[in-house]
């Protein structure tokens, strides 16, 4: 789990699903979704403070770097930037 920006990301691990997660601090809700491909596993979560995450590869022993999604500016719906 990191905040970068007043925002709270979480990464996920299901099976051979993984994806970073923006949650509402209050409600806990899951505003927005980004997938990572099919079998790979991320574990923990970091943000360079910036645009990049970084999260653990699972059993393959590799860091991952994920450009965090453009701020959506309240246009967000669940599952990312509509980018209208």
């Amino acid at each position: 789990m990191t905040w970068v920006d007043g925002e709270l990301w979480h990464g996920t691990w299901e099976a051979d699903e993984s994806e970073l997660r923006r949650i509402d601090p209050n409600s806990g809700a899951v505003l927005e979704r980004l997938e990572m491909p099919r079998g790979t596993g991320i574990s923990g979560l970091e943000s360079d403070g910036g645009d990049l995450f970084y999260c653990g590869g699972g059993p393959a022993g590799k860091v991952r770097a994920v450009r965090r999604p453009p701020r959506c500016a309240g246009r967000c719906a669940l599952g990312g930037a509509t980018g209208r």
